[in-house]
């Protein structure tokens, strides 16, 4: 049985970079099965955890000291809360691994603890079942784990509480950044380009100096919706992330106009700053698969009306920008 261990070598610390910033992110894995930690023997713990490499890495880095079984599934690389909302990690899945790994040989108990926000995806009380393992639900935070093994599995109320702090917000937005530059790209092509319509047909100049006032507000709204709104989010007006992200991709935008641009060219600044809030709104947007207080209905509905100003806000930024030039 391979053991491994609980310090992150800097290929993982590598491996980590990668995917917190978005580049090895749809590809991180570990291979499912079973695994030691320290000297595990018959009756030490079985703690099961997804094959997204982070979440793997995430345990196992708060085991020193402790001899344990990691029971790996097969979420195919997605993380322990996504992967159970989708079924991916479910009780046929683990199951499935018990079988295969023969736990049942290795292990004297007949106990899985299993992580809480694997709950939605799989039924504990059919684990007996299935496989002849009973299965538990550890605390939230991997991190937590040792103090639970040592309270006799017992957790408490803040082992059981999710939480999404400063920090938690802060760790998502290199990958939304990072995420960003194909469609950032796409749109600066398009934005140079309709930039140069104006009153003699095309203008490569006015592509140039409209172009770059364009690209700023793009610029605005990536630092307004992927990182300002995240960082912001317990003090900005509004539940829903489409309205936060629209909140603040306007200010910032409008901020960063002089008063002298708006009496300049008022439809001009006008769509730039739509077009930074209806960006912003939909770059905030992307945070709500990550947040404790949503539910599935709650994201679809606020896709619905989300969608509607960022389409509209999008268009009606566009034409404006064209017309201003006429103007």
């Amino acid at each position: 049985m391979p053991l491994v261990d609980t310090a992150l070598a800097w290929r993982d610390n590598l491996g980590t970079i990668g995917a917190r910033s978005g580049f090895c992110r749809s590809n991180y894995r570990a291979i499912p099965g079973l695994y030691g930690v320290g000297q595990p023997g018959p009756d030490s713990p079985v703690l099961v955890t997804a094959n997204y490499k982070l979440s793997f890495d995430a345990l196992r880095r708060q085991l020193p000291g402790i001899d344990a079984w990691i029971l790996v599934v097969d979420t195919r690389g997605i993380n322990v809360w996504c992967a159970a909302g989708k079924k991916t990690f479910s009780t046929a899945e683990v199951a499935y691994q018990v079988k295969i790994s023969r736990l049942a040989e290795i292990v004297r108990h007949r106990q899985l603890i299993l992580p809480q926000l694997a709950a939605v995806g799989v039924a504990a009380g059919r684990l007996r079942k299935a496989c002849g393992f009973d299965g538990v639900f550890g605390p939230i935070r991997a991190q937590d784990l040792p103090a639970y093994l040592h309270r006799g599995r017992q957790a408490d109320e803040t082992m059981r509480t999710v939480t999404f702090g400063a920090g938690e917000r802060a760790v998502l937005i290199p990958v939304e950044i990072c995420l960003l530059w194909k469609p950032f790209l796409a749109a600066t092509v398009v934005l140079v380009l309709i930039s140069g319509i104006g009153p003699d047909i095309y203008s490569l100049s006015a592509a140039g100096v409209r172009g770059i006032q364009a690209i700023t507000a793009s610029l605005l709204a990536v630092l307004a919706g992927a990182v300002l709104t995240p960082l912001l989010l317990p003090w900005i007006p509004g539940r829903q992330f489409w309205l936060k992200g629209a909140l603040v991709g306007g200010l910032t935008a409008m901020a960063a106009l002089l008063p002298t641009t708006w009496a300049a060219d008022l439809p001009a600044a006008t769509a730039l700053v739509l077009w930074a809030a209806s960006v912003a709104s939909y770059l905030a947007m992307n945070f709500t698969g990550s947040t404790p207080y949503t539910s599935l209905s709650g994201v679809g509905l606020e896709m619905r009306r989300g969608l509607v100003f960022q389409l509209g806000g999008t268009t009606l930024a566009l034409g404006l920008w064209i017309w201003s030039a006429f103007a």
